[in-house]
């Protein structure tokens, strides 16, 4: 099976497999860096409200 392919075959297949799964987890990438913002903001609003306490 490898010996039918050659190298800049199999380096074509190999970057056009990776750039087509960044492409359909994209929206995934970019829900997950969402709630990390959201989590970071709700830590820093935490964080004052603690500090406004004491």
């Amino acid at each position: 099976m490898f010996g039918r392919l050659t190298l800049p075959q199999m380096l074509f297949a190999t970057i056009l497999g990776i750039a087509g799964g960044i492409y359909i987890y994209q929206p995934i990438f970019e829900q997950y860096a969402r709630d990390q913002e959201e989590l970071k903001e709700k830590m820093k609003l935490a964080q004052e409200s603690e500090e406004k306490r004491s």
